[in-house]
C-alpha cells in the first residue's frame, strides 16, 4: 500500500467538509494525518474557518431576495 501524499490528503479534508468520505478514503487519510503535522494543522485550520464562516453568516443575517434589492 502506497502512502497518501499531502495534496491528496488536503483535497480529501476539503471534500469531507461537504460530504462523508467512504472507508477507502478515510482509512488512508487517518494514517496520513497521524504521521503528518502539516496536514493535521490544515485540518484544524479548515475547522476554524468553518466556525468563523458560520458565525459571520449568522451575524450578517439573511441575504435580501432579488425583489428586495434596490436597482443599481
Amino acid at each position: 500500500m502506497m502512502m497518501m501524499n499531502c495534496q491528496t490528503a488536503t483535497q480529501l479534508l476539503s471534500q469531507a467538509q461537504d460530504e462523508d468520505l467512504d472507508l477507502a478514503e478515510r482509512a488512508p487519510l487517518r494514517l496520513h494525518l497521524w504521521m503528518c503535522t502539516n496536514c493535521r494543522a490544515f485540518k484544524g485550520n479548515l475547522a476554524d474557518l468553518r466556525v468563523l464562516a458560520q458565525a459571520f453568516a449568522q451575524q450578517a443575517g439573511p441575504e435580501p431576495s432579488a425583489e428586495e434589492t434596490p436597482p443599481a
